[in-house]
């Protein structure tokens, strides 16, 4: 068994699990405190390094890509110092962190563990029920249904519809992002034939976060969800194949594409160019262009501008 104890929090090993404890310093922060203990299974792990520092060191823990909801939700703008998977080192217990370091990675050699991508989440997320105030909203989640309620700091259009209830089993997707700087950031829910959301402060479901002390919480509630909608990698797996384009014969080796708009008089004005770039781009999306016969086209006209 390998484990180091720091003001940080605590970190074991015991050859199957990594065990993380939040320290009760008050430098660590509420996100770690509330999501609590942690503990990471072997198959979890992608990798582990010590990173040494002058006045502190660093232990990170490196997960598999989308083995963990909260790191999937958050996709790596989390605050350095709300990574659950980071330790501050002391300079004396260097010795230390690269010994549990050479343990976990032993164990994974041992273990011939895949570090690739997961197929499917192997961290459970965070505990529910869960109840985040932040920004103009609450968001409570008992594990099967979301509740929005609405603060003072709420716009009319949110208020005047009152709170918003719906199933995770209603849900399409959910999307955190942090505010930075001056730029507030967001908690959307998209439920099934709901809307597509407008600015997050008129969304009514989407709670808007204004950059407050509480705010990294979000990431909480949105991992809770997340981890009980289906993995990324089994969406993509059961989505259907594009549709063929139809069968043109092959072109000449100098001639243009036969699928691609008539070229643009240079004497058009800005808006037939825009009409021809539309048009482009749903040939494109369609799949009757392809990406390089869409960038030679969108070349073509752009240089008529």
């Amino acid at each position: 068994m390998a484990e180091i104890i720091q003001k940080d929090g605590t970190w074991t090993f015991d050859g199957d699990a990594v065990r993380i404890v939040p320290g009760r310093d008050k430098g660590v922060s509420l996100l770690r405190r509330h999501l609590g203990e942690v503990t990471v299974p072997l198959h979890a792990i992608a990798g582990i390094s010590h990173e040494p520092g002058r006045k502190a060191g660093r232990l990170r823990l490196r997960l598999r890509d989308g083995a963990d909801p909260l790191l999937q939700v958050t996709g790596g703008r989390l605050p350095e110092g709300s990574d659950p998977y980071r330790l501050t080192v002391e300079p004396d217990r260097t010795g230390v962190a690269e010994y549990f370091v050479d343990e976990v990675r032993n164990a994974l050699l041992l273990d011939q563990v895949d570090s690739g991508p997961s197929d499917a989440y192997l961290m459970p997320g965070p505990p529910v029920p869960i109840s985040v105030s932040a920004g103009d909203g609450t968001v409570t989640f008992d594990g099967d249904t979301v509740t929005l309620q609405w603060s003072w700091t709420a716009e009319d259009a949110k208020t005047a519809g009152g709170s918003r209830t719906f199933r995770t089993a209603d849900l399409k997707s959910v999307e955190w992002v942090p505010a930075r700087g001056l730029e507030n950031g967001w908690l959307r829910f998209s439920p099934a034939g709901a809307p597509s959301g407008g600015p997050p402060k008129y969304d009514p479901y989407t709670v808007e976060i204004f950059g407050l002390k509480k705010d990294p919480l979000m990431a909480l509630a949105a991992a809770a969800v997340t981890v009980r909608l289906p993995h990324p990698a089994a969406v993509a797996a059961s989505a259907p194949a594009p549709a063929s384009a139809p069968a043109l014969a092959p072109p000449a080796p100098t001639a243009a594409p036969a699928a691609l708009p008539a070229p643009t008089p240079a004497g058009d004005d800005h808006d037939a160019l825009l009409r021809r770039l539309r048009e482009l781009g749903e040939l494109h999306t369609t799949g009757i262009l392809t990406a390089e016969e869409f960038a030679l086209a969108k070349a073509a006209i752009l240089r008529r501008f």
